[in-house]
């Protein structure tokens, strides 16, 4: 079964990469997986196995 997440992204004007890496990195350690990014870069839907 799987489980998802949907967050909302506060990149900010300064050094957006970085900060959107971080973030994704930051969920990856947690077993997430990015599914969809939402327009711009404002939301992600996230998925893992949630019996892990």
């Amino acid at each position: 079964m799987k489980e998802y997440k949907v967050v909302h992204l506060k990149l900010g004007w300064k050094n957006r990469l970085q900060a959107l890496e971080d973030i994704l990195n930051q969920y990856a350690r947690e077993g997430w997986i990015v599914k969809e990014m939402g327009h711009g870069w404002t939301s992600a839907i996230l998925e893992r196995d949630k019996n892990r």
